[in-house]
């Protein structure tokens, strides 16, 4: 990767986090209905992750040109997990597409086929409870364990 390539995605973004922008965009979208309540959350998470509203609305029109990418840190890795299955809940209704997205998130994210499920209704419980990621994932990695 040469100088302008670097350049290039610290002005985009990292490449994972447009790849997060992405899925959250995905999410919000899985019911069928993108609310106003999922745009506020997605445009609060892009702020945290160096993405610009111009960028996400790039984002969200041309997602064919933003490749998925697992981030390699496995604390990023739980917290996207987590703003995912936050965005899923966040218009206090569960929809089954969304649901199965964030199932296969949590599967791409490596975690376990076969306790994925028990992991985001872990993570459900948490955001419902106001327990922050850092605590939630002390309770998730007790789970996995």
């Amino acid at each position: 990767m040469n100088f302008s390539d670097v350049l290039n995605l610290f002005r985009q973004g990292k490449g994972s986090a447009r790849s997060h922008m992405k899925n959250l965009i995905e999410m919000a979208a899985a019911d069928g209905n993108f609310a106003d309540v999922e745009y506020s959350l997605l445009k609060s998470i892009a702020k945290r992750n160096n993405i610009s509203e111009s960028q996400l609305k790039e984002i969200r029109n041309n997602p064919g040109s933003v490749h998925f990418e697992v981030p390699a840190d496995k604390t990023e890795r739980f917290n996207q997990l987590y703003e995912l299955v936050h965005m899923m809940t966040i218009d206090t209704s569960v929809h089954e597409e969304e649901r199965k997205l964030s199932n296969l998130f949590a599967i791409k994210f490596g975690y376990p086929k076969n306790k994925v499920d028990e992991l985001i209704n872990v993570i459900q419980m948490n955001i419902k409870n106001n327990q922050p990621p850092n605590e939630t994932m002390k309770r998730v990695e007790m789970l996995m364990a």
